[in-house]
């Protein structure tokens, strides 16, 4: 693992649970070991990864809150993620050795892999190769897997519309998706309405922008234009749903009855959105960009 990873709460032999909020109460707490319900595995790098500490949040944290206690969520992400150094480091290796048939994996990269040069490298050839590693393994074990493009950066031109940056990596996610016959999720596509819907300065609201002193120790702004904030967050997983159930994945039946349809044309408005904030934060960015 990383240095970085080495203090997370991942990696030691407790369980740690936090419970933050105005009047947060506890009266009982039974923890049973269940087999039989299906697995939802997240891959990818920090725009999925449980984000441990305030301001920084992924979708991937967020996306369980919309379903019930009939499915579980596993998230194998990591910040600073490509496709192939998730496999090189082990973490797909060790996913794989905890699923079981019926269950999925879902994989979003490529921002990480895009920076990638040299031989062999780019979105139609190491990219799509290790991509395919993760199907064929998933599949072997009579596991679903469905691809997600990459989210969108906050990179928007003179006209207030976003601009791509990540070259041809969300094609080549599209390309594979159709010629396996695999569901996909174009978050690409999703979060270019999302953020163009919000706008060139609400946006900033979706993403870790603050002025100093908003954060302990905090002497200088954040602004990040790569990685979000439980609201940003919670928008782009209510696009993952939306794009579950246009892919038609069975999962779906597993949404809680509070759940309704999501257009990323409208968005939340941030006044409505309700986050009771962990007293850890930290000021490093995670890795990758």
């Amino acid at each position: 693992i990383k240095p970085r990873e080495r203090s997370k709460l991942n990696w030691d032999d407790k369980l740690t649970l936090e419970f933050n909020g105005d009047t947060p109460q506890l009266t009982e707490l039974i923890i049973e070991r269940i087999e039989n319900v299906p697995t939802v595995f997240l891959c990818g790098n920090s725009t999925v990864v449980d984000q441990d500490n305030e301001p920084w949040a992924s979708w991937g944290q967020m996306v369980p809150r919309f379903f019930t206690d009939s499915i579980c969520f596993a998230n194998y992400a990591e910040s600073g993620e490509s496709a192939n150094t998730f496999i090189a480091a082990g973490r797909l290796k060790k996913a794989l050795t905890q699923m079981k048939s019926g269950d999925y994996i879902f994989m979003e990269f490529g921002h990480n892999d895009q920076k990638q040069k040299g031989p062999g490298k780019g979105a139609f050839y190491s990219f799509m190769t290790s991509l395919k590693t993760f199907v064929d393994e998933a599949r072997a074990r009579g596991v679903y897997p469905v691809l997600v493009t990459p989210t969108q950066r906050r990179s928007f031109d003179e006209n207030g519309k976003i601009k791509d940056t990540h070259l041809d990596f969300p094609d080549a996610v599209r390309w594979l998706a159709e010629k396996e016959n695999i569901p996909l999720i174009d978050l690409h596509a999703m979060t270019r309405i999302l953020y163009e819907a919000m706008g060139v300065e609400e946006s900033k609201h979706a993403f870790v922008h603050y002025p100093a002193n908003t954060y302990p120790g905090q002497d200088k702004p954040l602004a990040d234009n790569t990685h979000f904030n439980p609201y940003g967050a919670y928008q782009i997983a209510k696009c993952v749903i939306e794009g579950m159930k246009q892919a038609g994945l069975p999962l779906v039946k597993y949404l809680r009855t509070d759940n309704e349809g999501y257009d990323p044309a409208c968005p939340d408005a941030r006044e409505t959105f309700k986050w009771n904030e962990s007293p850890f934060t930290e000021l490093e960015k995670p890795d990758g960009n």
